[in-house]
């Protein structure tokens, strides 16, 4: 009997610490679910790229294409759409995120970055031309609001406004007001959460934001893994 497919589906990234740790996070999408057969693919940078990937499965064998991206954009609702299109019995996953469990894994990288009670926070997410991301991106902060005390306003790196460095500056700026009001004392910090899944030029350029600090990407964390099957099975049941 042909095993099902799951193709997990990422960016792609020139940073090989980055391409590990995706690569961990497929290990554990198969060790939970060893029934399954767990390919990688990739829309961007590198191979296996998705549509050979797709091209080359088994006749027969049902797949469902789960992107391991936080948001959608032109890569969910194009790339991936079109590569499920191309071949019968393969089915596309929606992204990642929004999702609580996110929201939680942010705030406890947040925690080990030391976040502070009074610190204000960038979300900074890759960013999309599709407003539809952004709105994704929006509710995931206000998931983290329900979690963490703290301004949060987030932050792209690209195709979207503001940027990184902008939001850095309109929360540096709004500090200022506010202590020159006498309502606020000092030790105020700006802290960049990265919603970003793992190490590469996007988390790179975080640092150069003009943040006091910037958390870790959400991998390493079994979370990812745990989501994107979750994924699977509302594409296959949607299917049913």
């Amino acid at each position: 009997m042909t095993q099902d497919i799951l193709v997990a589906c990422a960016h792609g990234t020139s940073s090989a610490e980055g391409r590990a740790a995706i690569l961990a996070a497929v290990d554990q999408i198969r060790a939970a679910r060893p029934e399954l057969s767990v390919l990688d693919a990739y829309v961007d940078v590198h191979g296996p790229e998705l549509p050979e990937v797709v091209a080359g499965l088994p006749e027969g064998a049902r797949a469902v294409v789960v992107p391991l991206l936080l948001s959608v954009g032109y890569h969910v609702r194009v790339d991936i759409a079109k590569a499920a299109a191309s071949r019968p019995g393969t089915l596309s996953a929606g992204p990642l995120g929004p999702d609580e469990r996110l929201a939680g894994l942010l705030a406890q990288r947040l925690g080990e970055a030391g976040l502070g009670a009074d610190d204000a926070v960038v979300l900074a997410a890759a960013g999309s031309s599709n407003p539809e991301a952004a709105a994704d991106v929006e509710r995931l902060a206000d998931m983290l609001r329900h979690r963490i005390p703290n301004r949060i306003l987030p932050g792209y790196g690209a195709s979207a406004s503001p940027t990184v460095p902008e939001a850095v500056a309109e929360l540096r700026a709004e500090e200022a007001t506010t202590a020159a009001d006498g309502s606020a004392g000092d030790g105020v910090r700006v802290v960049i959460a990265s919603y970003l899944l793992a190490p590469g030029y996007f988390h790179d350029q975080l640092a150069k934001a003009g943040a006091d600090a910037v958390t870790a990407p959400l991998l390493p964390s079994e979370v990812i893994a745990q989501i994107a099957l979750d994924r699977y099975d509302a594409a296959v049941a949607e299917a049913r």
